[in-house]
């Protein structure tokens, strides 16, 4: 393929279906006999997961633009409609896998690890009289069947929830004979119920929520013939509409809009695969779907909720082995986080080192009678956030304290008003970003009075104040005192929660403002380097790849003779490999036991190396519709570090890593003859000894 317009449109990946092979990545961990058993499980589920949010904003989204007769095209100039077409026979290929190897894998291997969940057919006398009182005592209270008749119309189905249809012969008390019925599994009962250990004879045994309805489904309709149950779900455009400018009070908007989530457009059905086909075709004109919108399943429809197994097998062999997170010794040496930052900026590399120092900054800001102000954003913090209590106590003590607060970051837009509210009960002051801007930035801003000047502390980061996902997700996290980045962060402050024109900005890069050009500018810096006989290299690491004008950017410099090395964790637009365009390209994707998040961008620079960690992908939604910071890491010893451990280590990486061909799939990568390396175990071997 010898192309020269980069806008060719077979030169960029769409963006749906590079999503999709992301989840076929998660999925294949499963198969891998060398990670522990539930951590399979788990991957089995975040795969489900994932597919969920797919359809609940891809999906929909696509099916909008669809509805209305939308032309517009992305840089792979597919339609609307062509796009779903496709994503339509992918993903049904996706669940047909996902249930493969949950039946055909998964259930074996628990099974041969006395791990079980026990169908109908494996009911021991025992264990049945029990789980007949539990639906007697537990279950039964708290179903509301609901005949279809004129009476009663098919009820408003919840978003994501277990449904069944009940097919029935006979008359009813009341002399009615509709045939057809629907039962709502309760959401206030676990999906996932484990048998008591004295009945299932040393095993972990469960139980399905629907397999206990459903061997009990008799008892809902006395007198008549239960001639078929069949278990359903449904999955609804969940993407928010607020319109900024006609919103007075974008709180109060999102609260109105919110309960709109759990009844809006269906997008997806899932039904058991024994369902009789004119049964499915009730429900899919029910829900106005067609019948390429229909997905048949051999299993529980949900099995995301099969991640309570993970969490209630108590069994570490099991498990991946714990480790405990690095604090560095600057910080063990000093108490006092202002006076180690003194000496120098600290770079956290999470979560193989602790998130613990960031949660000591806010809390020393709080009770350190110096402290006059804390600046804070938050996107996603997790429910009883410490960071929170800290920011809470802060205000309570009489010090000013101002968050930012982005009310919607997607699914947790509930707890974000929640918090919101507390926080202003406390005393902050709570502002909510920035009209049509989401605030995705990630900064705290401290100043503290020492002696007659005013110092500025600052922690910048690449992932979110979360104690929890910082065990789980990696992220950079700058701790430092510089005193132009303390500057700039003041100055992002005064942006977002008042008025006037962005400042000019001496080491950070922002977005919507700088970060676009910047990156273009570095890039094109190393296009003029090459062109002058020098050497050209560039290093990114991100989540996700799809800017237009970036990737045309990365083809000219590839072009050029630009060495390029991507690590781009899920969607990848840019298309490596094809002759004449990209072949001084690669891309790789890491999946592993920890989310890959860190983005973190290197420019060789003729030897005078720029390093960035940023809060940004390389996506037109990051780079124009957000609020983001990317800040440079410059002291030496902590730029190798990230240079070292950060990029090449990934690149070294031959066990996790999945390296993109120009077809638009991904490859395993096999040590093969060389000595196995994954990144993330060597980092844990590193920093957590």
């Amino acid at each position: 393929m010898d192309i020269t317009d980069l806008k060719n449109p077979s030169l960029y990946i769409n963006r749906e279906l590079s999503l999709l092979e992301f989840n076929r990545r998660v999925i294949e961990q499963t198969k891998d006999e060398n990670l522990p058993l539930l951590e399979r499980l788990r991957f089995l589920c975040i795969a489900s997961t994932n597919l969920d949010e797919f359809f609940e904003i891809r999906v929909a989204g696509l099916k909008q633009q669809a509805k209305y007769g939308s032309t517009q095209t992305g840089p792979d100039n597919l339609l609307p409609a062509e796009v779903l077409t496709r994503i339509s026979d992918t993903a049904h290929q996706f669940v047909e896998e996902q249930y493969h190897v949950w039946n055909d894998m998964m259930i074996p291997a628990l099974t041969k690890d006395k791990i079980r969940l026990l169908r109908r057919s494996q009911w021991k006398p025992l264990s049945s009289r029990w789980i007949h009182r539990y639906f007697k005592n537990e279950v039964l209270p708290v179903l509301s069947p609901i005949g279809l008749d004129p009476a009663h119309p098919f009820p408003r189905v919840l978003n994501k929830n277990l449904y069944f249809i009940i097919s029935l012969d006979g008359k009813d008390a009341f002399g009615r004979e509709s045939g057809l019925a629907i039962v709502q599994a309760p959401r206030s009962l676990p999906r996932i119920i484990q048998i008591p250990a004295k009945y299932s004879g040393g095993n972990h045994d469960f139980i399905l929520l629907s397999s206990i309805i459903h061997a009990h489904v008799s008892d809902l309709f006395p007198g008549m013939n239960v001639t078929g149950c069949y278990q359903f779900k449904v999955t609804r455009d969940s993407d928010l509409f607020i319109d900024d400018e006609e919103t007075d009070d974008l709180l109060r908007a999102l609260e109105g809009e919110l309960p709109s989530r759990r009844f809006s457009d269906a997008v997806r059905l899932e039904v058991a695969d024994n369902c009789p086909d004119e049964l499915s075709r009730f429900l899919l004109q029910k829900f106005e779907l067609k019948s390429d919108d229909l997905y048949q399943v051999n299993g529980p429809v949900n099995l995301g909720r099969l991640m309570a197994i993970c969490d209630l097998v108590d069994r570490p062999e099991l498990k991946f082995p714990g480790f405990t997170p690095e604090i560095p010794r600057r910080l063990v040496k000093n108490t006092s986080i202002f006076e180690t930052l003194h000496n120098g900026d600290i770079l956290l590399h999470h979560p193989f080192q602790s998130f613990a120092p960031v949660i000591d900054f806010i809390r020393q800001a709080a009770t350190d009678p110096n402290v006059l102000s804390i600046k804070q954003t938050l996107y996603r913090t997790g429910t009883e956030s410490v960071v929170v209590e800290a920011l809470k106590i802060a205000a309570r003590a009489g010090k000013e304290v101002t968050v930012v607060i982005e009310l919607r970051a997607r699914f947790d837009e509930e707890a974000n008003i929640e918090l919101a509210s507390e926080l202003q009960q406390a005393g902050a002051h709570v502002v909510y970003g920035v009209v049509n801007y989401k605030t995705h930035a990630k900064m705290i801003l401290v100043v503290r009075r020492e002696g007659r000047t005013l110092r500025r502390y600052v922690h910048l980061g690449t992932g979110n104040y979360h104690a929890r996902t910082a065990r789980l997700y990696t992220d950079y996290g700058l701790l430092t005192s510089d005193k132009a980045i303390g500057e700039d962060v003041n100055k992002l402050f005064h942006q977002l929660t008042g008025l006037g024109r962005a400042g000019r900005l001496r080491k950070l890069l922002q977005s919507p403002f700088t970060l676009h050009k910047g990156i273009l500018a570095y890039i094109e810096r190393e296009i003029s380097l090459v062109s002058e006989g020098k050497k050209g290299w560039i290093i990114a690491k991100m989540n996700a790849l799809v800017d237009p004008e970036i990737i045309m950017a990365l083809y000219r410099a590839s072009q050029a003779g630009v060495k390029i090395d991507l690590i781009v964790r899920g969607v990848c637009c840019l298309r490596p490999g094809v002759k004449g365009v990209s072949e001084n390209i690669t891309v790789r994707s890491i999946v592993g036991r920890f989310l890959e998040h860190t983005r973190v961008f290197y420019f060789h620079n003729d030897g005078e190396e720029l390093l960035f960690c940023s809060s940004a992908d390389w996506m037109t939604r990051n780079l124009h519709h957000r609020v983001e910071v990317c800040f440079p890491i410059e002291e030496k010893r902590t730029s190798d570090s990230v240079i070292e451990l950060g990029l090449l280590n990934y690149l070294s990486d031959n066990t996790q890593a999945w390296v993109l061909q120009n077809d638009g799939f991904y490859k395993q990568l096999k040590p093969g003859t060389h000595k196995p390396r994954s990144a993330q175990q060597l980092l844990l071997e590193y920093y957590c000894r």
